[in-house]
């Protein structure tokens, strides 16, 4: 027996495990008989999966019953709470019972403490952009669970290049996969600068771009990413990370503090060394700049939000703060 409950809004990452767990426990010649997904929108989903949960294994293998969106973690009415309580404990064991959600469960619940308690709970909720450490965490986690092998170097430059697109991760990684071939060679960073799409790539150009001041080039980096379909919301994503860290870098400098690693800990920087650099490029900014920058980026992302022409906005946006750094 084992039970889990997946959650979060990384639909693409959620779905990967969720066929990682189909594909690890269900036996593919008996798979019509042992697998069987029912969507919350199906009448007493909830029931019905419990039920094929208890049911008998055919042939060999595990059955794996996947209630898919189910809400039981945020409502779980006493009735349905019941079958829980009675049903849960006593699967077989060649039961997989998968529970998924975007929405985080309810811990005041008790169908949440029962779950907690008999099952194991993984979220997948994308990582903050500005989060570098857990975004190198993530690729190294990716790239061991698909069998590519790769340098620190080019772990950290794929990490930059797809931030928290797990898709394109997982799309980059099958290129690189394919690109080694049969070698047991892990892949360097010279190969990731050539073969992998650095969708981040220009918004962090255009970060930069924004601290230097540069009107010009930063209206010019808008528009390629524009023309290249980059969502908006990702590129803002990307501007609130590279200057939430260097706000706190220069906090950090004008407080006084000298310890690389402390700065680094409270700046949430996976990589020490950067911190010297960092510390490099943010010593000319003026404070009151970076500190107003995340607000104005805070009115960009609540006009996308609420509808406003994505382009024209974050033109006006990008002049805004272009003027902060002159």
């Amino acid at each position: 027996m084992a039970i889990y409950f997946f959650w979060g809004e990384d639909d693409f990452a959620l779905g990967q495990a969720v066929a990682a767990l189909r594909d690890r426990t269900v036996d593919p010649d008996w798979a019509s008989f042992n697998y069987d997904k029912l969507p919350a929108d199906q009448a007493d989903a909830v029931v019905q999966g419990l039920n094929l949960a208890m049911t008998p294994v055919f042939g060999s293998g595990s059955r794996l019953v996947w209630l898919a969106d189910t809400t039981v973690a945020q409502r779980c009415p006493d009735d349905l709470l019941g079958e829980l309580e009675r049903t849960l404990p006593v699967l077989p064991e060649t039961t997989v019972l998968l529970f998924t959600s975007t929405s985080k469960m309810d811990g005041r619940l008790k169908s949440t403490k029962l779950l907690q308690k008999v099952g194991e709970i993984r979220e997948f909720s994308p990582i903050s952009p500005w989060k570098t450490d857990l975004l190198v965490q993530n690729v190294r986690q990716v790239a061991q669970s698909v069998g590519v092998k790769l340098t620190s170097g080019a772990i950290e430059l794929l990490a930059e290049a797809v931030g928290n697109n797990s898709r394109q991760l997982y799309s980059e990684l099958e290129k690189l996969r394919l690109y080694v071939g049969a070698s047991q060679e892990p892949v360097n960073d010279a190969a990731v600068t050539n073969l992998v799409t650095a969708h981040t790539q220009n918004s962090l150009q255009l970060a930069a771009a924004i601290r230097q001041g540069d009107t010009a080039r930063s209206l010019t980096l808008v528009a390629d990413l524009f023309s290249r379909n980059e969502p908006a919301l990702r590129i803002v994503a990307t501007l609130v990370g590279q200057f939430r860290t260097r706000l706190w870098i220069k906090l950090l400098m004008e407080a006084g503090e000298r310890d690389e690693r402390e700065i680094a800990r409270l700046a949430e920087i996976g990589n020490p060394k950067q911190v010297y650099f960092l510390q490099k490029e943010v010593k000319p900014l003026r404070l009151a700049s970076l500190q107003q920058t995340l607000p104005i980026l805070m009115e960009l992302e609540f006009g996308l939000k609420f509808g406003a022409d994505p382009l024209e906005l974050m033109q006006m946006k990008v002049m805004e703060l272009c003027q902060l750094y002159r």
